[in-house]
């Protein structure tokens, strides 16, 4: 698979606004949106003004930029989210949201979508009981994540999982953080996806061309 390898802090000031890809760094002034909040380049600090087609790029870059997906695996997500009931871009969102490294770092686990899909990778994770190792696998309601006893030591995983503790849970999961357990009570509502300022319905008209 394909991996980005340049600093993870350039993709946040190019789509303007924090993607958190970066952990508690993110949370601090460390931060390089915070440092320095205009794109990356010689021309970074220069006027851009975008065309239609670019700010619905722009939007769909920080969608995939956030979940970690590549432009196939997105491209199916939307197609599969178009043949749902609802409105197509909420549909988008939720799908992205049920991603199991998605979960694995709503629940605290993971600082980061890439220290989550590494925890999944490597064996990490159980799914009602039985391990799994696909990043994007998708959950359902009432599917139990939990971490494999024999990994509940690890210091980090204790770390992140008490910091993420301080600042609130998603309503629509519930942590058992004794047991480092998770079970998904409902679909995400749209106010609580990982980035709810994003503008989906640009993304539905750069695809519906």
């Amino acid at each position: 698979m394909a991996r980005y390898r340049e600093s993870v802090c350039k993709l946040c000031r190019r789509e303007g606004t924090k993607l958190f890809l970066k952990a508690e760094r993110c949370y601090t002034d460390k931060c390089g949106i915070v440092r320095r909040n205009y794109p990356p380049g010689q021309h970074g600090q220069g006027r851009i003004k975008r065309s239609e087609y670019g700010l619905q790029l722009r939007e769909k870059q920080k969608i995939r930029r956030v979940y970690g997906v590549l432009e196939r695996q997105f491209r199916s997500y939307f197609h599969r989210a178009s043949r749902m009931k609802g409105v197509t871009g909420e549909n988008l969102l939720q799908v992205l949201e049920r991603r199991l490294d998605n979960v694995v770092q709503r629940m605290g686990f993971s600082g980061s979508k890439k220290e989550a899909r590494q925890l999944v990778s490597h064996g990490h994770m159980l799914v009602n009981g039985k391990r799994v190792n696909i990043p994007s696998y998708l959950l359902k309601v009432a599917d139990i994540v939990e971490l494999r006893e024999k990994s509940r030591g690890i210091a980090h995983i204790q770390q992140t999982l008490s910091a993420l503790e301080k600042r609130g849970f998603p309503s629509w999961l519930e942590i058992d953080t004794a047991q480092f357990r998770g079970k998904v009570l409902s679909l995400p509502a749209r106010d609580e996806c990982t980035l709810p300022t994003v503008n989906e319905q640009l993304v539905v008209e750069l695809y519906s061309k």
